[in-house]
């Protein structure tokens, strides 16, 4: 039996002696649900650090009660913890199981000597008191799901089940290989299910450990274009019962990195078009919803992308399980520090000093635990092709700097103050890098022999001086194209990808055009809390989409570069405007006033028209990197572009008639989980998104249900996320609800201070 038990936590913000005790008095705490940051419950505040959008952490604990039935008695029962950020303490029924450091790890104990049929209690206390302790936004709590399994004694070890393609031969037959690992079974027998549940393979392997190979006919592969999984049903015999069972989902497919030809998934070479993204979804702060991950994805590959970097930190299992599901490679990464600790920009980016806490302070104790448990957690997931050990490690002026740096990169520093020195004698040796990735790479390999290794290097041209880059399978490069052409001949058999990219087309075409690079990865995919300017502005700004999930010029700039399908989008912005970031998809302004129009599209030609008068036509080169551009005296009406095979048309807008709530979902399940996801605009008397207006809005929900958070996506509002009002950003924002347990019609009001108003109603049954 698995089971999340995520609803009907107790909670309590602050240190409280004696809260480890089971039979404590919570009954005055508040009752929360599960995944949970308290972050985003609190206002935002200067005094917090800007890295980490402004909002607080502290000390925390959580209760949960729950009942064990009688069938209980006999079984293991083992407890399970997707995320708690971070330094989490764990008691069952006062008994102390442990602690675990990382933010970002999934966890467990086996309880079983410490519960019993009938109620217990789990205790966590969080300590997140430094809030200056990453680059981004973290979250503090419980922030994923967690779980309960009880099996038999002798069934199968957490995440001792592990399943992958060996080959796949030319009449279509698939040979796959599991790995297994029970406590105490006689053997285990396996069946591979496909989606509509019939039966594709058998077989059954002795014994209470070992291997086995699965061969399947006529296999379907898995990939981005046919996402195609199966599920492997493992049963544990014991004396000829079958004593467990565990389900996993995969995907059969080959892949290989070439260091001249590139990527190749099922025996074609294909480029990465990739995305980075952070955990956070602004108003849910590091508490994501399966749902609203499955909306973002969705967006993505509608740009034509098809990875995604997990930055820089192990990802909620939800969303490796829609990258299975919809069809997204994905690089999985590990770690953002190392042994020494990288600068913690808190008053501003870039503005010093910087803070120094963070994961180096628990990397010597924990790195081999916390790599190895991330990837056994993660393996079977077909999505999965590269494991990243580190991000941006070698990064001069964080931690790992010796005379070196003076060679490579030049010493112009000597003015400065020394805090602000990039050498620093006194800091850890850069040969610490090669060792330090020959032992994670080796961790990595001991758990999962069949994918290759990769970093993220920010300077190759000291890492490749250093050893760091020889002890990877696959090197990333962070914002070098170039040193692309260079290091492939310096280097022969080298595979060379961008980890990390800027939007230009420049950049793209340096991947389109070398067959040896084998893709590249944005920054990103979609903007995210903290690693902020400065106050006001709470998050930063680099998402091809808003906070919102709302699409910016950016990413019209990316399907043009990335799909096939006639295309083209308008785009607005000041005078003279140079790139996308600069614009909008409005169309208002001045009599008069010059503007930038911008036209992103794949095709060959593009003409502008504004209220039916011809602007001019474009014919496009990589130079223009697919955007043409107009400087048009304004006047409003209607903008359109026309290609061969597609139009697009940007009208100015009336004045707000109408407010709009449009739901992802007809219907909510009362199951305390399912989420609805509303997005809220103002509209004109024509229903086009009055995007130049604004208007505060108050939000009321009624039914069993609750709202979880509501998010514009602009960079300088502050008001505190736990408020019901919100003012639209460009016309617009999101609603997220969270269903609750009682079959009943729930209804959200909506209503602005200009007299608009609007209802939506959900059958939750």
């Amino acid at each position: 039996m698995t089971r999340t038990i995520n609803r009907y936590w107790r909670f309590h913000l602050g240190d409280e002696p004696g809260a480890d005790f089971m039979g404590y008095d919570d009954s005055a705490w508040p009752v929360v649900h599960l995944p949970h940051d308290w972050s985003v419950e609190h206002p935002f505040d200067r005094s917090n650090a800007s890295g980490t959008g402004y909002l607080p952490g502290g000390i925390a604990w959580y209760r949960k009660h729950f009942e064990l039935p009688d069938s209980a008695a006999g079984q293991r029962v083992y407890l399970r913890f997707g995320g708690v950020y971070k330094h989490a303490r764990v008691w069952v029924n006062s008994n102390y199981l442990g602690q675990r450091a990382y933010g970002y790890a999934t966890f467990g104990y086996d309880v079983t000597p410490f519960v019993r049929p009938g109620e217990n209690v789990i205790c966590v206390r969080v300590e997140h008191t430094e809030v200056a302790d990453s680059r981004w936004f973290t979250g503090s709590g419980i922030y994923r799901d967690v779980t309960l399994i009880v099996s038999h004694p002798a069934g199968f070890e957490p995440d001792e089940l592990f399943i992958t393609t060996k080959a796949v031969s030319e009449d279509g037959t698939a040979t796959l290989k599991v790995c297994f690992k029970t406590v105490g079974a006689d053997a285990v027998r396996f069946t591979l299910t496909d989606a509509q549940g019939n039966v594709c393979a058998k077989a059954e392997a002795e014994g209470a450990c070992g291997a086995c190979e699965i061969a399947v006919k006529d296999a379907k592969l898995w990939s981005p274009d046919s996402p195609t999984l199966y599920t492997l049903t493992a049963q544990a015999v014991l004396a000829g019962e079958i004593i467990d069972e565990q389900k996993v989902v995969t995907g059969i497919r080959t892949f290989a990195f070439d260091g001249d030809k590139g990527f190749f998934l099922n025996g074609v070479n294909m480029k990465l078009k990739g995305v980075c993204v952070h955990h956070d979804a602004g108003a849910l702060g590091a508490a994501v919803p399966k749902a609203v991950w499955r909306r973002r994805l969705a967006r993505f590959k509608a740009l034509g992308c098809n990875a995604l970097r997990t930055a820089h930190n192990p990802p909620d299992t939800h969303l490796l399980d829609l990258c299975d599901e919809m069809g997204l490679l994905v690089m999985d990464e590990a770690f953002d520090e190392w042994e020494g600790a990288k600068n913690k920009w808190w008053q501003g980016h870039n503005v010093y000093p910087p803070k120094r806490f963070g994961y180096a302070e628990d990397f010597p104790q924990w790195h081999e635990t916390d790599l190895r448990d991330f990837v056994r957690r993660d393996r079977n997931h077909p999505s999965i092709v590269l494991w990243s050990i580190g991000n941006e490690i070698d990064y001069p002026n964080d931690p790992y700097v010796t005379p070196l740096f003076k060679e490579v990169l030049g010493n112009n520093d000597a003015n400065k103050p020394a805090a602000e020195r990039r050498y620093d004698p006194r800091k850890p040796d850069a040969g610490r890098l090669a060792y330090m990735a020959r032992k994670l790479t080796a961790i990595v390999h001991e758990n999962d022999p069949t994918r290759p290794v990769t970093s993220a290097l920010s300077f190759p041209e000291l890492s490749n001086r250093t050893g760091y880059a020889d002890e990877l399978d696959v090197v990333g490069y962070n914002y070098k194209e170039c040193f692309y052409e260079q290091d492939h001949a310096l280097y022969p058999g080298r595979v060379i990808y961008g980890s990390e990219n800027s939007k230009n087309a420049d950049d793209w075409y340096a991947v389109r055009d070398n067959d040896y690079i084998c893709g590249q990865f944005l920054w990103t995919g979609i903007d995210f809390l903290g690693e902020c300017k400065g106050w006001p502005v709470r998050i930063s700004q680099a998402g091809l989409f808003d906070m919102a999930g709302y699409d910016k010029p950016q990413a019209a700039l990316r399907r043009a570069l990335w799909t096939d399908e006639p295309f083209v989008k308008i785009a607005a912005g000041p005078a003279n405007a140079k790139w996308p970031d600069e614009e909008c998809f409005v169309w208002s302004g001045e009599p008069g006033e010059v503007r930038t129009v911008s036209c992103y599209t794949n095709a060959a030609k593009v003409e502008l028209f504004l209220n039916g008068e011809s602007l001019g036509a474009h014919e496009m080169t990589d130079a223009d990197g697919c955007r043409a551009s107009w400087q048009v005296p304004y006047a409003p009406g209607e903008l359109k572009a026309v290609v061969c095979g597609a139009v697009d048309t940007l009208r100015t807008p009336g004045k707000a008639a109408s407010l709009s709530l449009v739901c992802d979902v007809d219907t909510l399940h009362a199951d305390g989980a399912s989420i609805a996801q509303i997005e809220v605009a103002l509209l004109d008397a024509d229903g086009i998104v009055a995007g130049d207006q604004d208007a505060m809005i108050r939000y009321q929900l009624v039914g069993d249900a609750e709202i979880l958070g509501i998010e514009n996506g602009a960079p300088d509002d502050l008001t505190p996320y736990a408020e019901r009002t919100r003012r639209t950003h460009r016309g617009r924002a999101i609603v997220y609800l969270r269903a609750g347990t009682t079959a009943e019609a729930i209804t959200l009001y909506a209503a602005c201070a200009n007299g608009l108003k609007a209802t939506l109603t959900l059958n939750q049954g």
